[in-house]
């Protein structure tokens, strides 16, 4: 069974400056820094952030909470999987990765990949839209309610909210 899910956060926050962050490896590094509820780590096994880059994604540890976590931000049972860049689209701001390796596949996927797709409205707003399509095997119809981009709308928000406080922080010139 084929599925997806979407979210989109408009924003003020130009495209190409939100490009900066989803369009290189700089999302997997702030990622654990501004949301480790989310993500406890992220490491570059390959790549330069390109194409073909794979990133190993740990999720936080069990908690007596981890349930209701995940029944929020993620699938129970994930601890760790590796996604490779299969597209990175730095004309339109697209990027999408694939699992390649780990939990999320022993739960069942077939396939899970993840979309961004940054889209410029006006001079200073943008849409940040957040695409998890999946492929599950049918000994396992659970799993698609497990599905979830509430961690992918959280990051948008944490992502859009840190490059204003960044421009606050530096001085214009």
């Amino acid at each position: 069974m084929k599925g997806s899910q979407s979210h989109e956060l408009e924003t003020d926050v130009p495209a190409s400056e939100l490009w900066e962050i989803y369009g290189t490896l700089r999302a997997a590094e702030l990622l654990p820094e501004l949301l480790p509820h989310i993500l406890a780590k992220a490491e570059l096994v390959s790549g330069d952030g390109g194409v073909g880059t794979v990133v190993q994604l740990t999720f936080p540890p069990g908690e007596p909470l981890k349930e209701s976590f995940f029944m929020d931000y993620g699938i129970p049972g994930l601890q760790s999987y590796k996604e490779r860049f299969v597209r990175v689209d730095n004309e339109n701001y697209v990027k999408e990765a694939e699992a390649v390796e780990g939990d999320i596949l022993k739960l069942g996927f077939l396939s899970y990949m993840i979309r961004f797709e940054i889209i410029q409205k006006g001079t200073n707003t943008s849409v940040i839209r957040s695409t998890v399509e999946y492929e599950i095997g049918d000994g396992h119809p659970e799993l698609q309610a497990m599905v979830s981009t509430a961690s992918l709308a959280v990051a948008a928000e944490k992502f859009a909210e840190y490059i204003k406080e960044q421009k606050l922080v530096q001085p214009s010139t």
